[in-house]
């Protein structure tokens, strides 16, 4: 990682070094064949092989090295990135048995994902968005964030980390910026035995906030501490969403963090807005942006504390509201947590109804991927019925356009919204 740190990219096509094992690039003689019957999936050309599915591995495939996949009769399906610590075994990079994985491959990838997004920012609408969106941009493992003139990667995969030389780039060739910092500290690179790193990859660091814009609103971001790679662009379509319920009412947004829907609903000529948050770091750059935005600090009340607990105690003060939004933080990484994710949106869910005034609105969302959209919304029905409310559903939201799901990827659609209208 030395080489990473003075801020230059690696020369590509050397061997990459991580936890020190030397993956191998290019085209492998290694070959994952699966069980009978199991090529079903990559067929219908879902880009994941779990390790069950396997029969045998010819060949002694590193970590990321790229290996030919074939059906148990000797079909070859596809090339992908064999990860021996995840229970995904190997990520698949093509479909295309003439496709060699290379670094012209990835340049290609990061080009047509880059061109997908065009459409997103003519105009101006804004300068923070999704650049590459993992499977569904034909790129496992990988996340690239925009933030002004400023890139933010995470390589979640041990095919991406693999590669992550070539990719880097490829991406200060394609995409004019003043840095590329990378945020691989998530809990996914642990699946994959991989060791958590933040690093300058390319050109100059970020500053300690990086302005951007959504329409007319505008936030700071913190790149290098923040949640995710900073901020919740996947959030921008519904912040807008909400902020046309929000004139003349009043607006409790919970799991604020810096205050983005807030800041929406305030520049919409919402009444009020109380901001709830854990943290008191957070909270005070909602509070600077309330000022970017020049909006009286007035009308923003902020809380720091636990959501549930504040709930509460507004329940028994007799507190309520015209607009609710519950955006909490990912509750089930896994089917075995399902059960106690369930019951936490049961809970938050059936506090806000009772804290919703008649005909008021909730925004209630889950990013709990393993969470299916059936399920959330039995539960949140469960407590509206606990709550003694009557409740329409009148509208579903889902994850912003730079965050597209690859129709035979379905797992790409991870963020469930629901609007609430209470009428009784």
């Amino acid at each position: 990682d030395s080489a990473q740190t003075s801020g230059t990219c690696c020369a590509v096509g050397k061997p990459f070094h991580t936890q020190g094992i030397t993956v191998k690039k290019g085209h492998s003689v290694a070959r994952v064949v699966l069980k009978p019957g199991r090529e079903k999936s990559l067929l219908r050309r879902h880009p994941w092989v779990f390790s069950g599915a396997i029969e045998r591995i010819d060949g002694d495939p590193q970590a990321g090295e790229t290996v030919d996949i074939t059906s148990a009769d000797g079909r070859m399906l596809g090339r992908g990135a064999y990860s021996p610590r995840s229970q995904i075994a190997v990520r698949v990079w093509t479909f295309d048995p003439a496709e060699e994985v290379d670094a012209a491959f990835f340049r290609a990838r990061l080009q047509r994902a880059i061109g997908a997004r065009a459409r997103l920012v003519q105009g101006g609408t804004t300068n923070a968005y999704r650049l590459v969106h993992a499977e569904s941009d034909g790129l496992p493992g990988l996340v690239v964030d925009r933030y002004a003139e400023h890139l933010v990667c995470q390589f979640l995969s041990a095919g991406a980390e693999a590669w992550r030389e070539a990719i880097v780039q490829a991406l200060a060739e394609l995409v004019p910026c003043r840095g590329i910092f990378e945020r691989s500290d998530t809990d996914a690179r642990a699946k994959e035995g991989l060791p958590i790193r933040t690093d300058l990859l390319h050109g100059e660091a970020p500053p300690e906030l990086i302005e951007i814009h959504e329409g007319r609103c505008r936030f700071l971001v913190d790149v290098v501490h923040g949640h995710k790679t900073g901020f919740y662009l996947d959030q921008r379509d519904n912040r807008a969403i909400a902020a046309a319920y929000c004139r003349d009412k009043q607006v409790l947004n919970c799991f604020a963090y810096t205050g983005a829907f807030g800041i929406w609903a305030l520049r919409s000529g919402a009444g009020a807005v109380t901001n709830i948050e854990s943290s008191g770091e957070a909270l005070a750059l909602a509070h600077r942006n309330l000022l970017l935005n020049d909006l009286d600090p007035r009308t923003a009340e902020t809380i720091e504390g636990d959501v549930f607990h504040v709930l509460r105690r507004f329940r028994d003060a007799g507190r309520q509201f015209d607009v609710i939004i519950l955006d909490p933080p990912k509750f089930a990484d896994s089917a075995a947590q399902i059960p106690a994710a369930s019951r936490g949106y049961k809970d938050i869910n059936l506090l806000a109804f009772k804290l919703l005034r008649p005909q008021g609105v909730l925004f209630t969302f889950s990013c709990s991927g393993v969470l299916t959209p059936e399920l959330f919304q039995k539960i949140v029905a469960d407590a509206a019925l606990d709550a003694g409310r009557w409740v329409h559903l009148v509208g579903r939201l889902g994850q912003a356009a730079d965050h597209p799901v690859l129709l035979s990827f379905p797992e790409g659609s991870y963020l469930k919204g629901l609007i609430c209208h209470v009428i009784a």
